[in-house]
């Protein structure tokens, strides 16, 4: 069974195949989960090692995502010859039961070694003493002490998990560091995010992705495009992706955002952040850009109203480096 290297400084495949797994079952996506464990067991993770893996999440998503993840791990094997042994899938080592779940006392001791050194520093949550002892005793404790992964692999999946997750952002932060101080090099760190975004896991959406849009020449960065009926489209950006400035001739063109975060700017005016929720009418004959944030998938609607004969769309030049990376 191939492990974490320690200070590694590239995210290999079979970690890469963890990582996907824990932040869809954190969002819940059950349905993006299915071909994640399939592609999760096809570069090296092992089927305990994914039981482990969605076991310990649910200290950090809750027993109803957990228990859903394990179920569609069981469907995936269930449906493949052998449990998908005779295709290569590996079972892993034996599972065994940790000898300080029948000792409190060792797991406590355990928990606060593990959060210790996870923390950088002795952690003791003395305003919720309940919440202290569960922490100790039983996340870096009893869980920790299974043998299925290490603990610098338990951190790579924690972090997958809080980055597929909103308001969490103080806990994502102190994993990221706890990740480093259970064995993996910050570069390493920085890869894992930067690839769960960029791969698209980390855009909690039930919209689909599409297809590589046919007007990516209009367009700086990779987007895609999905029509969903009714005459509306979805569009989804890659992080950094936008269009270039476009007028609509004898049409108003609707926005809708779904997901993600993203900028709409008219020109002459100041930028407008998109968030899903937001809705924008861009009136006919208005010059005008929209698109992902930095940092961010985006994915919104789109369809016309007010259509009139000849109407049509106004390819202008894109959007300078300058003026994005403003925003």
């Amino acid at each position: 069974m191939t492990m974490l290297t320690v200070n590694a400084q590239t995210l290999t495949e079979r970690q890469k195949g963890l990582a996907a797994c824990a932040c869809l079952m954190a969002q819940g996506d059950m349905d993006r989960l299915e071909p994640a464990v399939r592609m999760a067991l096809d570069k090296g993770v092992t089927i305990n090692e994914l039981k482990e893996a969605f076991s310990q999440l649910y200290a950090y998503t809750g027993f109803p995502r957990s228990l859903n993840a394990l179920g569609v791990l069981n469907k995936v094997l269930e449906a493949s010859p052998r449990g998908g042994l005779e295709g290569g899938w590996q079972e892993g080592k034996p599972w065994k039961r940790p000898a300080e779940w029948d000792d409190a006392k060792k797991a406590y001791e355990l928990g606060t070694k593990n959060q210790t050194q996870l923390s950088g520093k002795p952690f003791n949550y003395t305003f919720c003493p309940q919440d202290d002892y569960y922490l100790k005793s039983h996340l870096f404790g009893d869980i920790f002490a299974g043998d299925q992964l290490s603990a610098a692999d338990r951190e790579i999946v924690t972090v997958a998990a809080l980055s597929g997750l909103e308001g969490v952002a103080p806990q994502l932060a102190a994993h990221k560091q706890g990740a480093v101080n259970m064995g993996n090099s910050k570069q390493l760190v920085d890869e894992l995010c930067a690839w769960l975004s960029g791969e698209g896991y980390t855009l909690s959406t039930k919209w689909p992705k599409g297809e590589p849009n046919p007007y990516g020449k209009y367009f700086i960065g990779q987007s895609y495009l999905a029509d969903v009926g009714g005459g509306v489209m979805n569009v989804t950006f890659e992080p950094g992706c936008r269009n270039n400035w476009h007028i609509h001739h004898k049409q108003v063109q609707v926005l809708i955002c779904v997901a993600g975060r993203g900028w709409y700017q008219e020109w002459g005016k100041a930028p407008v952040e998109m968030t899903p929720g937001t809705v924008i009418a861009i009136p006919a004959e208005v010059k005008h850009w929209h698109g992902a944030q930095k940092d961010s998938w985006f994915q919104h609607l789109t369809y016309h109203k007010d259509v009139q004969e000849d109407a049509s769309n106004e390819w202008c030049e894109p959007v300078d480096e300058a003026t994005y990376n403003k925003l």
